[in-house]
């Protein structure tokens, strides 16, 4: 019925045209392999002729003249068709209602291919149309899939499959759609140039994890084995949606490292590493590294990962931190200062983590121990002890590093407290010790004579030695034509120093004169007491002998008086010898 409500129209048509041969067939026309399928056929012929025995027909398979032997697929006058065609085919139409209707059954992928009619009117009448119909087998459906998939957009697949066999109607359902957010379906009947097409569409919105995913459509036959699939892989466009890179780390200074980073993207996009705003590397994949040899602190900072595939934008940064020992410390130069002046000693490094930084004065610590870059250690009315050796000490966990400077101060003259008058022997002699910077020059002024003694009077026997910033000065006062107005020693003899910053004139005292009287006292008293002892063991000794020997001395008087001098004589040197 469907076949006469097609060609009805057909009919009216040709009834009104010009009388010529000409056929009308589909162009192209499918078929599921092992199903069957009908190609519509309806044809004319010249209104002069007349049938003479009946219309008939034939189908050929490949070429429509005989003349090439093409294939028979049906003759109606006789049964004898090609062998891949034997119980296949049957004509549905009428030839003498001019309806060339044609079924082929059980068909199979050698039947794909172009199908001709040729009429047989009678006699001479026979005519070989050139247009065809083309036939198409297929082992599955097809599934209408849009050029882009993107994510978060809606997407419509359609699964086709024809239905140009009368005796069997199919049915499509969707395969691995369990994990698809909400899917619907919809089912529809097409017709087009008397071909039959059933579809069925899937909608739903994908998201990146679909991407890669499968689904199938299967069409199949009720009451029959017939079974058809076809499964695609969604391939679904979606920005990077994730940018992994390492994780901020801490690398030694010479060593070297690797920043990895990986982008999740369909398709792969644009990987580039980004140091501050200068692009490092670049590449086309998924992930990509960036090897850094030989690290040097002008290496650390902020890395960044971006991602761009034309869907869109994604990054991520990490930051990388080379540790190294402190470098060497940046100091003042040498300093040369006044005594009372302020002054502020900088020192300032580098170093991964921030050192430590100590002041040190000739080896001692000095100020407070800083924990940074820069440290400053101030003075205040700077005074002659503040002169030294100063080192700045950065240290950290890698190493550390010093520098040093020299502070001097420049001072007036302060006279030492070993300055002094000593009694001597030659008379008095008067030390004069100072310090100052400029080291300072020393002159003694005795006021009772109203002289001025210095290294360019040869009257004195003046000395002078200098020691860093100490000058000392000496000179000896004689008895002779220096005395006082009272008989004793001249001590009335003042220092005179100076220097740049300033005169100064102290009085030497005596300060040595009543240890020296003590001294001639206690040497007195111990002198006398010496020759007491003397002779008291003396004259134990000679007791001692007039005993032991009898009072021999008087025996040897009678005798011989001057041998007797002689043995006392012998006697007393022997009793000092023993004292």
């Amino acid at each position: 019925m469907w076949c006469l409500e097609l060609l009805l129209p057909l009919l009216l048509i040709i009834h009104d045209a010009s009388c010529q041969w000409s056929i009308w067939l589909p162009r192209d026309i499918s078929a599921m392999t092992n199903s069957c399928v009908v190609i519509p056929c309806s044809f004319m012929y010249p209104s002069g002729i007349r049938p003479i025995r009946g219309v008939h027909g034939i189908w050929y398979f490949g070429q429509p003249y005989p003349q090439l032997f093409p294939p028979v697929v049906f003759k109606s006058l006789t049964e004898v068709v090609h062998e891949s065609y034997k119980g296949r085919t049957k004509l549905l139409g009428d030839l003498n209602q001019r309806n060339c209707t044609l079924l082929i059954g059980n068909i199979g992928a050698e039947h794909s291919g172009r199908y001709y009619f040729r009429a047989d009117i009678g006699g001479a009448n026979k005519y070989s149309y050139p247009d065809f119909a083309e036939l198409k087998v297929l082992d599955q459906p097809s599934i209408d899939v849009p050029e882009e998939i993107v994510s978060d957009e809606s997407l419509e697949l359609t699964c086709y499959v024809p239905d140009n066999c009368p005796d069997m109607t199919p049915e499509i359902q969707w395969m691995y759609t369990d994990y698809l957010p909400d899917p619907a379906f919809s089912t529809e009947y097409l017709e087009e140039s008397n071909t039959a097409v059933l579809s069925n569409t899937l909608v739903f919105t994908p998201r990146p994890m679909h991407n890669g995913q499968l689904l199938g459509c299967r069409v199949y036959y009720p009451n029959t084995t017939l079974v058809y699939e076809r499964l695609i892989s969604l391939d679904v466009k979606y920005s990077p949606r994730s940018v992994w890179v390492n994780v901020s780390s801490e690398v030694m200074e010479s060593s070297s490292v690797t920043l990895h980073c990986e982008v999740d993207s369909n398709p792969p996009p644009r990987i580039s590493w980004m140091f501050e705003d200068n692009e490092l590397l670049w590449d086309t994949a998924s992930n990509l590294s960036l090897s850094l040899d030989d690290v040097t602190p002008v290496n650390e900072g902020v890395y960044t990962c971006v991602g761009d595939n034309g869907y869109g934008v994604m990054n991520t940064s990490m930051y990388l931190a080379v540790k190294y020992p402190p470098r060497e410390p940046v100091v003042n130069e040498s300093l040369t200062v006044v005594e009372g002046a302020s002054l502020a000693l900088h020192c300032s490094t580098q170093g991964s983590p921030a050192p430590t930084l100590t002041w040190l004065k000739d080896g001692e610590l000095v100020g407070t121990i800083t924990a940074g870059e820069l440290s400053v250690l101030e003075i205040v009315e700077v005074t002659p002890q503040e002169d030294g050796h100063y080192r700045c000490l950065a240290e950290n966990e890698h190493g550390r590093a010093s520098t040093s400077l020299n502070i001097t101060v420049e001072y007036a003259p302060v006279l030492l407290e070993e300055s002094k008058c000593t009694v001597v022997r030659e008379g008095v002699q008067c030390v004069c010790i100072a310090t100052g910077n400029p080291e300072p020059t020393i002159e003694f002024y005795l006021p009772d004579l109203n002289v001025t003694v210095n290294e360019t009077d040869g009257r004195y026997n003046f000395y002078t030695h200098t020691d860093g910033h100490t000058s000392t000065a000496m000179i000896k006062l004689r008895e002779k034509g220096e005395r006082a107005d009272n008989g004793g020693p001249a001590v009335n003899v003042h220092c005179s120093m100076h220097n740049i910053y300033g005169r100064e004139s102290v009085l030497l005292e005596l300060q040595q004169e009543k240890k020296y009287m003590m001294a001639v006292i206690v040497g007195t008293i111990g002198g006398v007491a010496v020759i007491a002892f003397i002779i008291a063991a003396v004259r134990y000794v000679g007791q001692n002998n007039k005993k032991e020997n009898g009072n021999p001395r008087q025996d040897v008087v009678l005798e011989n008086p001057a041998l007797y001098y002689s043995a006392v004589k012998k006697d007393k040197q022997n009793l000092r010898k023993k004292v």
